[in-house]
């Protein structure tokens, strides 16, 4: 009865979850899919309802941050996260399957939620994921060493921060172009221009926060220290988010990302090495 109870406060709370991410979809398919999945969501939770003989109010707190994460990181990303606890649902009902008559339909409702979901993938930011990979993948590795080379060569963190910040941008513009001139050439069906924009606002966006520590300090060696951990919370926090929305493995690609800006930062940091003694530069 505790059991069914709990299972019952979860599935009334999933219902509201899919009903309030419903009314954000745009697009009246997504939004009829994730109704029929709210519906489902509430004839699991009255199924469990007549057993526990009782109705628990569903869980605001998850509901609200399944509504922040969606409007943040879109409804995919929100959903995915939500039925990756589905896996355990369907083995907890699995094992209480002797002893509850008419599970078998409420589990076979759980295992088609994931298929529905990858249907409905349809959302913008999902089908330009591959331009803004390129910027942000651009900027880490690229701008990442660009700044080792800089902190050894001026050690001088606004000196950097601006010489940096003037080579970023032009450099956003240029990858947005680039860019621009691929989607249109290979004419894909994507639109050259959004995805123009996503690349460039992926690049500058990791361009200010690569250089925001070089603004905050005046140590340049401590500003490069934080500008890695800068860069590997950004690698951290793309990969994780593609690896749910995509459904990547999340290891494999933290690693790859991680080791080729962390990789050519070192080489640059000691190219930068090389530079100030060979030119004999002062600033």
């Amino acid at each position: 009865m505790e059991a069914a109870r709990s299972f019952q406060k979860d599935e009334v709370t999933e219902y509201h979850i899919y009903q309030r991410l419903a009314g954000m979809m745009r697009d009246e398919r997504n939004a009829s899919v994730l109704q029929k999945m709210a519906r489902e969501e509430l004839a699991h939770s009255r199924f469990w309802q007549k057993i526990a003989e009782v109705e628990e109010e569903p869980d605001t707190i998850r509901v609200w941050w399944y509504v922040i994460l969606a409007k943040i990181l879109g409804v995919t990303f929100a959903i995915k996260l939500m039925e990756r606890g589905e896996g355990s649902t369907i083995r907890t009902y699995r094992a209480v399957s002797d002893r509850v008559p008419g599970i078998e339909e409420v589990i076979r409702d759980e295992e088609q939620h994931e298929n529905s979901i990858i249907a409905m993938i349809s959302e913008e930011k999902l089908r330009y994921v591959g331009s803004i990979v390129l910027g942000l993948n651009d900027a880490l590795v690229e701008f990442t060493g660009s700044l080792a080379g800089f902190t050894f060569a001026l050690q001088d963190s606004l000196v950097i921060a601006a010489v940096g910040s003037i080579m970023g941008i032009a450099a956003a513009l240029s990858m947005a172009a680039s860019e621009y001139l691929s989607r249109k050439s290979d004419r894909s069906s994507l639109d050259p221009i959004r995805a123009a924009l996503y690349t460039g606002a992926a690049y500058i966006f990791t361009v200010l926060v690569l250089v925001l520590p070089f603004i905050m300090t005046a140590n340049p060696f401590l500003a490069f220290l934080m500008t890695l951990i800068c860069a590997i919370l950004i690698i951290t926090g793309f990969t994780g988010y593609t690896s749910v929305t995509l459904d990547l493995p999340f290891g494999r690609r933290f690693a790859e990302m991680a080791a080729l800006s962390l990789g050519i930062a070192a080489v640059s940091f000691l190219i930068g090495v090389f530079i100030r003694v060979f030119f004999n530069v002062e600033v």
